[in-house]
């Protein structure tokens, strides 16, 4: 494996009833608070007011930016940045999943630079700072609720880019899993596989001597694959959404990839497409990452996959060669997330050849090749696209 060193300075606030921490971990920072959310749904369920509530407990003055896009648009981030300019916000608040964190950790950097935002996160410019801010996560999906990760979009260019700052780690996270009991089957389904996304994100890397970590990302793996069905069939189980919310936790707050890099081809992709149909980021990740396999999978690298799919799929590799062994775990990928109901083709979103080129060309707009795992052109993409319709 490679040098590493591991630092996460969120704290995690795990559990049922945990938003009674809130006031204590807030007023730590100030008590002119900005809270973010997006479509109304933490009003309906009852989060807002009891957020709130716990604010008032120390007699906060509070602020509100809402109508956080699912894809985060970097309109949204320029009015929060906006808003604690010119009332001298002390303290951010996301209320909500991956999204709504997303955009406020861009709206808390730009809380502290005079320089557009937008000129960050395509890394034109680095932040130098940032406001502090804390999650109560309503969503699990992401990760972005312990890590320093974003991903912005820009509608007017369509363009869609992932972007970090040491400087935009929450300070906290308060995770109940009950605040998770309300979420849509759909959007559940897109939770599962977004997180299962980030591990194999992971799990294939250039590195050597990664035991354990590769086991722990077949744990990771595995956990979610034996949930997520019992999940499904009783949306309001506790202990089943207390199950996935700490899975889309560990699968993106960088314990999984000490000492290795994973390859976020597939992510880049998915950025892509997105970028130019506004689909859900766990649906386009569906419909791509097993085509991206399959794409990618040779014999110099199909052990890695034959390993994944003996372990995590099951596959009987007895009498098969690695890559008829690896084939077929990619299949039961697929056949995994069609069980659930994800979408396997881009045609599930309407979406047809017209648009490949564009999409294309989006994933090397930051630069000419792109993947760790495998490096990728323009003319991959086109084949993975095609291969999706």
């Amino acid at each position: 494996m490679e040098n590493f060193t591991y630092y996460n300075p969120t704290k995690l606030i795990f559990g049922r009833g945990q938003l009674e921490a809130l006031p204590k971990e807030v007023q730590t920072y100030g008590k002119k608070v900005l809270i973010v959310y997006g479509g109304g749904s933490i009003k309906r369920n009852g989060i807002y007011d009891n957020v709130l509530a716990k604010l008032d407990e120390i007699d906060a003055e509070v602020f509100e930016l809402s109508g956080v896009e699912p894809n985060p648009r970097i309109s949204t981030v320029r009015k929060g940045v906006e808003i604690c300019k010119s009332e001298d916000v002390e303290f951010l608040l996301a209320i909500g999943g991956g999204s709504t964190i997303d955009c406020t950790k861009a709206i808390a950097a730009g809380a502290k630079t005079d320089v557009d935002m937008w000129d960050i996160v395509t890394k034109k410019e680095k932040a130098t700072d940032a406001l502090p801010f804390g999650t109560v996560l309503t969503h699990a999906a992401t990760g972005s609720e312990m890590n320093r990760g974003s991903v912005i979009t820009h509608w007017d260019k369509n363009e869609k880019h992932g972007w970090g700052s040491p400087h935009t780690s929450p300070a906290f996270s308060i995770l109940d899993p009950a605040h998770t009991l309300s979420v849509p089957r759909d959007q559940t389904v897109y939770g599962i596989v977004d997180m299962m996304s980030h591990v194999l994100e992971h799990y294939f890397h250039v590195a050597t001597n990664t035991p354990i970590q590769d086991r722990f990302c077949e744990s990771v793996l595995k956990t979610v694959m034996e949930t997520a069905p019992k999940l499904l069939d009783d949306l309001e189980n506790y202990e089943h959404r207390e199950t996935i919310m700490l899975s889309g936790t560990l699968a993106l707050n960088d314990m999984l990839s000490m000492g290795l890099r994973g390859d976020w081809g597939s992510h880049n992709l998915e950025h892509a497409v997105s970028a130019v149909h506004d689909i859900p980021h766990g649906g386009g990740l569906a419909i791509l990452m097993p085509n991206w396999m399959k794409h990618i999978l040779s014999d110099e690298n199909a052990a890695r996959f034959k390993q994944l799919a003996i372990r995590v799929f099951d596959v009987d590799a007895s009498g098969k060669t690695d890559r008829e062994a690896a084939l077929e775990g990619i299949e039961k990928l697929r056949e995994f997330w069609n069980s659930i109901g994800a979408p396997a083709t881009l045609a599930d979103y309407n979406i047809d050849a017209s648009t490949i080129e564009a999409m294309a060309e989006k994933t090397v707009i930051a630069r000419p090749e792109f993947g760790n795992f495998k490096t990728l052109t323009k003319a991959d993409s086109v084949e993975i696209f095609q291969a999706s319709l």
